[in-house]
């Protein structure tokens, strides 16, 4: 295949048929396109065309297309606006939720405080309690303690006195 042909040959090669032809150039061959009054008759039939389907069907397009644009710009919008919302009343609630956490601890620091109080002094009331029985029972123990000496004195000079006369044989004088 040959290479492409430069544009000084083909300058050349118009310029050499020019003046040997009169007037119009004429090819050959039969042309493809051939302009006469029809050309006219198919641009106004494109023209007609194009401004019917400008008026019924471009125009109606780009209405519905630019009403959908907005609707959904509008859409994107309210939802930006609940999201916003949603977010105010989220930082609400956790306000909310943080503060009562806060009254609770100080609620269970308070009731944790008075339980043990109560325990301090019921443990206190036990405690005097049970020295108070401690000290009856010492008081007690010890007249008892004292009782049981005074008797346990009589008796061991009652036995002494016994065994002293048995190992005497006779009775002693009181």
């Amino acid at each position: 295949m040959p290479g492409p042909v430069p544009a000084v040959t083909i300058i050349r090669c118009l310029l050499q048929v020019a003046p040997t032809q009169s007037g119009v150039p004429q090819a050959a061959e039969p042309q493809l396109l051939d302009l006469d009054s029809t050309v006219f008759v198919m641009l106004g039939l494109f023209l007609l065309l194009a401004l019917i389907l400008t008026q019924w069907l471009w125009k109606p397009y780009l209405r519905v297309r630019e009403e959908r644009v907005r609707r959904v710009e509008g859409a994107r919008a309210e939802a930006e606006r609940l999201e916003a919302d949603s977010a105010g009343h989220l930082a609400r609630i956790e306000a909310q939720l943080a503060e009562a956490r806060k009254v609770g601890h100080a609620e269970r620091a308070q009731v944790r405080a008075q339980a043990l109080a109560r325990e301090q002094q019921v443990v206190a009331e036990a405690q005097a309690a049970a020295h108070k029985m401690l000290a009856e029972a010492r008081t007690k123990l010890d007249a008892t303690l004292a009782a049981e000496r005074a008797r346990l004195a009589d008796s061991a000079a009652a036995l002494g006195r016994e065994i002293a006369e048995k190992a005497l044989g006779r009775r002693l004088a009181s």
